[in-house]
């Protein structure tokens, strides 16, 4: 009886760590895509041109060029963490690439003239950069868990 509690327990962690797994990398993957189009170069430009580590780029590059290349790095860790469901060693590229792409998103909050408001007494940012937020936990998973 223990062991098939048990079981079941570990069973339901690993469909939760796939659930998570796919989910990051379709977000990561559909994110990236949109990251081609002038809509979303344009979207993250002040982000980027506001930040102590990214300020400089537009000096050297387009708007569109910038936007293009962290299209693909997230289009790279998507594809490791989809890989990595197969091939265990990519595993850990995937959550080091995790985690420094969602502390610089995450950075953003604190770095972007006018990302806050308060609406109502209450303080709001763009919350799509919020997901960010789960998503390093889970490349801190990853990194940890990395068998």
């Amino acid at each position: 009886m223990v062991g098939t509690v048990q079981e079941s327990k570990n069973q339901l962690i690993r469909i939760g760590y796939y659930i998570s797994l796919f989910g990051a990398a379709l977000i990561l993957l559909w994110i990236g895509i949109f990251k081609f189009t002038p809509t979303e170069a344009a979207a993250i430009k002040p982000l980027v041109e506001n930040h102590f580590l990214t300020f400089f780029v537009y000096k050297i590059i387009s708007v569109q060029t910038v936007s293009n290349l962290i299209g693909a790095i997230e289009i790279i860790i998507a594809l490791l963490l989809i890989f990595s469901a197969k091939f265990a060693v990519l595993k850990k590229y995937a959550g080091i690439g995790m985690i420094v792409t969602f502390l610089v998103t995450l950075s953003y909050l604190f770095t972007t003239p006018g990302i806050w408001k308060i609406v109502d007494g209450v303080p709001v940012t763009d919350f799509f950069i919020l997901k960010d937020l789960m998503l390093l936990g889970f490349g801190f998973m990853i990194v940890q868990n990395n068998k």
